[in-house]
């Protein structure tokens, strides 16, 4: 068969077991007989190899008198503009840039939307990448479970919780524990600092919110008719908030109550300026890939990776997938029914195949997500050894769910989004929905929290720790898990739901899933911009 993309050339060198360089690849393909190139690259490569480099590829191609080749490209072939990355990219038609929303965001792009949109073989050129000036390093993440699902283990993590969240708002109000309220004389002015542990209406309509801190529990009453009524739609059951009020006059008798004025979340300071790189260099973020169903995208995917063999995309120089790889076993109602592949770990070889398709001098970063083959509790450790050695094409940076990645000075929050159904549920239309996911995962960076609410339909492990506290605010905020495409920025932190490779499945269908699919969001590492890149 021709190998008239690099894309095939990288099949079968992991046919042989070979990886390659990426330019090597380059060279290979754009030879005037490519299949005998890299016939003759293999016959004449020493035994030990392992990757196939440049250097042995021109060797062979100046014996072979094909030096020529190297200038021999393919014509781009783009539906639409490349236009440098934009803050606010506007879909391929051509049309205005998205309306800002109310958080300081922008409405997500449509599932035929972006920036430029790819639908076949692009010219694959002679870029060369610098691989010592990559700087990529995993900062915070679970390392490996410590919890054993004792009743200690959730008094650990819960007064973990606590004592972190309660850290950064007690500079903010004059924090009383709750045993000291009790004998303060009615009318007094007070703050609490509590992990809400009940949220009711009363006859008349008024919120009851009782916080509870290490020492007991006080009852806070937010009146309806108070403009802080509407913050109250957005707590969720065991976050931590900070209240501010009067207690009531019978506070002495045993019936005291706090009247709530001010409501603080640990929140994301409003004065926070992101860190950037300080070269020119970009990340493709994207999640939700599913091999092994019968509807992943994998012509979609092809051309994906051949782009990223391009002279076009030579600045983009990581690729940080945020769960999902595979379709996973036994995920969801009649599922089997559904896969393309049926064992789990031949899932995750077939994935492995697709990932030898990216450039070799990419830094990759993976974390796990629900349908992957670890813990569905969260925080959910790293890939156990044995699917790391079926990944370990690229020598991937492997790490928990979530995690935090610093990549060239910029920190990345990846967490895979299971929270973000709860949030969704939780709270008002208004505030949260499917549509704009970036709206959802703004809540989480206001809780401080990725996932605050115990007990609902989120998995939490009880660990020593509480490793879901976003205790650093991050640059970026990386997610997915709801196959939806939005992103926003909420007090000038970069918030990213990057869609997913699964065209829409019948249990999607059943449960009104219209996925976004096959887009991949390029981050410029030196200003936070965004190009949106599709190709389907």
């Amino acid at each position: 068969m021709p190998l008239e993309t690099p894309v095939r050339i990288v099949g079968v060198l992991a046919e042989r077991g070979y990886n390659a360089e990426r330019e090597a690849v380059t060279l290979l393909a754009d030879a005037p007989d490519p299949e005998h190139a890299l016939e003759r690259a293999l016959e004449t490569v020493p035994d030990d190899t392992l990757v196939l480099s440049t250097a042995h590829v021109r060797t062979v191609l100046d014996a072979e008198g094909a030096a020529n080749a190297t200038e021999t490209t393919q014509p781009s072939k783009s539906d639409g503009p490349t236009d440098t990355p934009h803050p606010d990219p506007s879909v391929s038609t051509g049309g205005e840039p998205p309306e800002p929303t109310e958080d300081g965001g922008v409405a997500p792009v449509e599932t035929e939307g972006g920036t430029a949109v790819v639908d076949g073989p692009t010219r694959t050129g002679g870029r060369a990448i610098d691989t010592s000036k990559q700087a990529l390093d995993v900062v915070d993440g679970l390392t490996h479970s410590t919890g054993t699902g004792e009743y200690r283990d959730f008094v650990s993590v819960f007064r973990d919780r606590y004592e972190k969240l309660s850290g950064q708002l007690r500079g903010r109000v004059n924090h009383r524990p709750t045993d000291t309220l009790s004998a303060m004389t009615g009318g007094s002015e007070a703050a609490i600092v509590g992990m809400v542990s009940d949220i009711r209406s009363t006859a008349s309509g008024h919120w009851l919110v009782e916080l509870e801190d290490t020492n007991g529990t006080y009852p806070c009453l937010v009146m309806k008719d108070r403009d802080i009524a509407d913050l109250v739609g957005e707590l969720l059951h065991d976050e931590v908030i900070a209240v501010e009020g009067t207690l009531s006059d019978d506070n002495t008798d045993g019936d005291g109550i706090l009247f709530v004025d001010d409501i603080h979340f640990p929140e994301i300071p409003r004065t926070y300026q992101p860190s950037t790189a300080d070269r020119a260099v970009s990340a493709a973020l994207v999640s939700d890939v599913h091999v092994g169903s019968q509807e992943f995208m994998a012509e979609a995917w092809h051309r994906f990776t051949d782009w990223l063999h391009t002279d076009e995309a030579e600045g983009v120089e990581y690729l940080l997938l945020a769960g999902d790889m595979v379709e996973g076993v036994g995920v969801y109602p009649d599922q089997d029914e559904e896969l393309d592949i049926v064992d789990i770990y031949d899932q995750y070889r077939a994935f492995s195949e697709h990932l030898k398709e990216v450039p070799g001098d990419m830094e990759i970063v993976m974390i796990p997500g629900n349908h992957d083959a670890v813990r569905l509790a969260e925080p959910q450790p790293p890939f156990d050894e044995e699917l790391r050695d079926i990944m370990s094409a690229h020598d991937c940076r492997i790490s928990a769910n979530p995690s935090t990645v610093d990549v060239e000075g910029v920190s990345v929050l990846m967490y895979h989004g299971v929270s973000l159904d709860e949030v969704i549920a939780e709270l008002p239309d208004d505030k949260a929905s499917y549509d704009e996911p970036h709206r959802a995962m703004s809540h989480l960076l206001k809780k401080r929290h990725v996932a605050p609410q115990f007990g609902g339909h989120t998995r939490l492990a009880p660990e020593a720790a509480d490793h879901l506290v976003i205790e650093e605010v991050p640059d970026v905020f990386h997610s997915g898990h709801v196959h939806k495409f939005g992103y926003g920025t909420y007090h000038n932190v970069l918030t990213i739901n990057s869609g997913c490779w699964q065209a829409q499945t019948e249990f999607q269908k059943s449960v009104n899933i219209d996925p976004d699919t096959a887009m991949a969001p390029i981050l410029d590492l030196q200003n936070l911009e965004l190009t949106i890149r599709k190709f389907a």
